[in-house]
C-alpha cells in the first residue's frame, strides 16, 4: 500500500510515520516543509496544481494529513490549518489517484463541553477559539469534498515528544527547574481543569487503522475518561520525586491563599497540591467561580466518547497516563 504522509516531521506525523514504517506491507512518502522529508512542500503556500502533478506521479492508495499549527494569530492558523486542507482537498478531486484521505482534526473543534460529559461525534461544534475555528474549517472542507475521506478528532496528546508549550509539557518544564534550582514550591495556572489525555502512540495506532478501513465521517480519538491537570501533576511528581508543593495561581496569576493543611496529598515525597478553595470531589469538576481559560478553548472540561472508533475502527487506547507522564519526563530530566 502506497502512502503520502503530508505534515511528517510534526509532532504527531512523526509518530504516524514510525508506526507506517514498522508495516511491512507500507510504502511510505513524506511530504513537509523540513528538509527530512521525502518532498519539500508547503501545503499553506504550494498550489493545488503542483500537488496535483505530484500525485499523479506517486499515485498513493491513501494520503494521511498531519499538517498544520497549533499557535499563532487567526491568520497564520487559518493558512497553516485551512488553506493547507484545501489545497489537499482539490488536489486529490483534480488528481486520477482516487486516493482515501485520512485527515486530522482535534477536540478544540468542539469546544467548550458541560461537566461530566462524553462528547461523541454528533455533538454541535462550538469552537472557542482561532485554533478550533481553523480546524472545524477544515474538517468541514474534507466532510464536503466528496472524498472517501474520514477525520480523527484527537482529544489532547500526551507521550514522548510532547512540545514545551502544551499544558502537560509546561507541567514538566517548570517541575524540572523547579528541581534543578531547588525550590520547594512550583506554581502553575489551571489545575483545576480536565482533559482526555491520550498517547501520541495510540493516536499513531489509530490513524495506520483508519487509513486500512472504509470509515468515513468524524471519529474521536482519546481514552473516554477526563483527567484533572492536577491530578496528572501528582503522578508526574511521583514518576519525577518532586518533593515540593505545588500551587495552582487563580486566572489573574495570583498564587492561592489556602492553607496546606486543606490541600490533598499524592504520591512520594510529601508532594503537595494546594488550592484556595475545598478540594475537589472524586468524579467531575465542580464549577469554579472563576473559570480558567485554557488556551485550547475549550473550557474546564472535555471528554471523548470513543465507542465510534471501537467499532468502526477496532482501536482502544492502550497506554496509561502514567506511562505517557513517565516518557514526557525522562525527556524534561535529561535537560537537568
Amino acid at each position: 500500500m502506497r502512502v503520502l504522509l503530508l505534515g511528517a516531521g510534526g509532532y504527531l506525523g512523526r509518530f504516524v510515520a514510525d508506526r507506517l514504517l514498522a508495516d511491512p506491507a507500507v510504502q511510505l512518502t513524506a511530504l513537509g516543509r523540513n528538509d527530512d522529508a521525502d518532498v519539500r512542500f508547503d501545503l499553506a503556500t504550494g498550489s493545488p496544481g503542483a500537488l496535483t502533478r505530484f500525485l499523479d506521479a506517486v499515485h498513493p492508495g491513501v494520503v494521511i494529513n498531519c499538517a498544520g499549527a497549533t499557535r499563532g494569530g487567526a491568520r497564520e492558523l487559518t493558512r497553516q490549518n485551512t488553506v493547507s486542507t484545501a489545497t489537499v482537498c482539490e488536489s486529490l478531486r483534480r488528481s486520477s489517484c482516487d486516493s482515501r484521505l485520512v485527515h486530522i482534526g482535534c477536540a478544540a473543534e468542539y469546544g467548550p463541553s458541560q461537566s461530566g460529559s462524553s462528547t461523541g461525534e454528533s455533538a454541535v461544534p462550538r469552537p472557542g477559539g482561532p485554533y478550533g475555528v481553523s480546524k472545524l474549517a477544515a474538517t468541514e472542507l474534507v466532510l464536503a469534498s466528496g472524498l472517501d475521506a474520514v477525520v480523527l478528532r484527537v482529544f489532547s496528546p500526551a507521550g514522548p515528544s510532547t512540545p514545551a508549550g502544551s499544558p502537560l509539557g509546561r507541567l514538566a518544564e517548570g517541575m524540572r527547574r523547579a528541581m534543578q534550582q531547588g525550590d520547594s514550591e512550583l506554581k502553575l495556572a489551571g489545575l483545576g481543569v480536565q482533559r482526555d489525555f491520550v498517547d501520541v502512540r495510540d493516536i499513531a495506532r489509530a490513524v495506520h487503522a483508519a487509513s486500512l478501513s472504509a470509515a468515513q465521517g468524524v471519529i474521536n480519538i482519546g481514552t473516554g475518561r477526563a483527567v484533572r491537570m492536577r491530578d496528572a501533576a501528582a503522578v508526574l511528581a511521583r514518576v519525577a520525586g518532586f518533593g515540593g508543593s505545588l500551587h495552582e495561581l487563580d486566572p489573574h496569576g495570583t498564587p492561592s491563599t489556602g492553607s496546606l493543611g486543606s490541600a490533598g496529598t499524592s504520591g512520594s515525597g510529601g508532594f503537595t497540591v494546594a488550592t484556595a478553595s475545598v478540594p475537589a470531589p472524586a468524579g467531575p469538576a465542580a464549577p469554579a467561580s472563576t473559570p480558567y481559560h485554557y488556551p485550547d478553548g475549550c473550557g474546564s472540561w472535555q471528554q471523548a466518547d470513543v465507542r465510534t472508533a471501537r467499532d468502526r475502527l477496532g482501536w482502544r487506547p492502550r497506554i496509561g497516563l502514567e506511562e505517557s507522564l513517565a516518557d514526557i519526563w525522562m525527556e524534561a530530566a535529561c535537560r537537568i
